[in-house]
C-alpha cells in the first residue's frame, strides 16, 4: 500500500548555470549551460516522494507570478495534492540561483520570498491533513517557528517526524523543536554545526560519534548523510554503515531531498530503517546522475530497477 506523506515546505524557482567550476568571490567566469527548473526544498522532498509512489499532500505559500503557478502544476503534474499550498499575491515565489560546477559540486544563493508567509496559524488550519499520514518531511527554508508547529501537530496526530536541516542553521535548533523530531537527516556539515563541531568532511567512524550527541537532543534516530560515503545510522543503540552506490556525478543540487523522500516512502511501506536508508542511498545514487533537483528525481520503476 503506498504511504500518506506530508510535507511542509518551501517551494522555488531553481536557476541553474554550469560552468567548468564554480566561480570564486569577486569573480566573473563563462558558463556553458543555462536551465530553469522547479525546486525549494520543501518541494523537491514532496515531488520526488510522488515520483516513488507515495500520496504526497504539500503545505506551502508561492507568489502570485508565473514562477508559482508553474511550481504548483509540475507538483500536480507529478501526483502531489497541492490544496495546502497557496498563493500571496504581494510578494515574489522564492528562488533559487545554483552554480554547478562540472564536478558536481553546488553553490547556492536563496531568496526565499513567499516561503516565509507560511505562519503557525497555516498549520493550525491544516492539521486535519495529517489524519493518516504515516511521515511528515519538514526542512528549514521555512520559519522556524512554522516548522516547530508543524512537528508539534504531527506528533499529535501519530505522524513519524523526519526533519532534515538544511540550509545548514547558524545557531542552535530550538530545543524543543529537536525534541519532537523522530528521524534527523544532517549531511556532515549540518551534522557538525548542530553538535557544537567546526563543519567540514568525517569519516563513518566520527560520523557515529556526532550522531550519538545529536541523538542526546531528542531524536531516537539520527542519519548523517555522507554523500559518495553514503550514510551512517544510529537508531537507539543500533549502528549501521550503508555505502552509496558507486555512480558519475553530474549534478548533487537535490541529492538530500531525494534521499529524504525515498526514506520516509520506504519507512512508509513498513521496511526498517536499513532497509529504507539503502533505498534512500540507491535513490540519491541515481538522481546524482542527472541534472536539476526535480527533474532529477527518479520514478519507482527507476529505482526499482536500478541494481549498482
Amino acid at each position: 500500500m503506498s504511504a500518506k506523506i506530508i510535507v511542509v515546505g518551501s517551494l522555488n524557482t531553481d536557476l541553474v548555470a554550469c560552468a567548468s567550476r564554480i566561480p570564486v568571490a569577486g569573480e566573473t567566469i563563462t558558463g556553458h549551460t543555462f536551465l530553469s527548473a522547479c525546486g525549494g526544498k520543501g518541494a523537491n522532498q514532496a515531488y520526488a516522494a510522488a515520483r516513488l509512489g507515495a500520496r504526497v499532500e504539500m503545505i506551502g505559500r508561492v507568489g502570485g507570478d508565473d514562477f508559482g503557478k508553474q511550481m504548483r502544476a509540475n507538483l500536480e503534474n507529478a501526483g502531489c495534492d497541492t490544496a495546502g499550498v497557496e498563493t500571496v499575491s504581494d510578494i515574489s515565489s522564492g528562488i533559487a540561483l545554483i552554480f554547478v560546477g562540472d564536478n558536481g559540486q553546488n553553490s547556492i544563493v536563496v531568496v526565499p520570498g513567499a516561503n516565509e508567509r507560511l505562519t503557525p496559524a497555516d498549520i493550525e488550519t491544516s492539521k486535519s491533513r495529517f489524519t493518516g499520514a504515516s511521515s511528515l518531511l519538514l526542512q528549514l527554508e521555512t520559519p522556524l517557528a512554522t516548522v516547530q508547529a508543524a512537528a508539534a501537530a504531527a506528533r499529535a496526530a501519530g505522524v513519524r517526524v523526519i526533519l532534515d536541516p538544511a540550509p545548514a542553521p547558524s545557531t542552535a535548533l530550538p530545543a524543543e523543536l529537536v525534541r519532537l523530531v523522530d528521524v534527523l537527516t544532517p549531511n556532515e556539515s549540518e551534522a557538525a554545526i548542530l553538535a557544537g563541531m567546526p563543519p567540514g568532511r568525517m569519516n563513518v567512524a566520527q560520523a557515529f560519534e556526532v550522531a550519538k550527541k545529536l541523538q542526546q537532543l531528542g531524536p531516537r534516530t539520527v542519519i548523517v548523510k555522507l554523500g559518495d560515503q553514503g550514510c551512517a545510522l544510529r537508531d537507539g543503540n543500533d549502528e549501521h554503515a550503508l555505502a552509496a552506490p558507486v555512480v558519475k556525478a553530474v549534478d548533487t543540487t537535490a541529492a538530500g531531498d531525494v534521499f529524504n523522500a525515498a526514506l520516509a516512502v520506504a519507512l512508509g511501506e513498513g521496511a526498517d530503517t536499513v532497509a529504507a536508508c539503502r533505498a534512500a542511498n540507491r535513490a540519491a545514487a541515481l538522481s546524482v546522475t542527472r541534472r536539476g533537483a526535480q527533474p532529477a528525481a527518479p520514478s519507482r520503476a527507476e529505482l526499482d530497477a536500478f541494481a549498482p
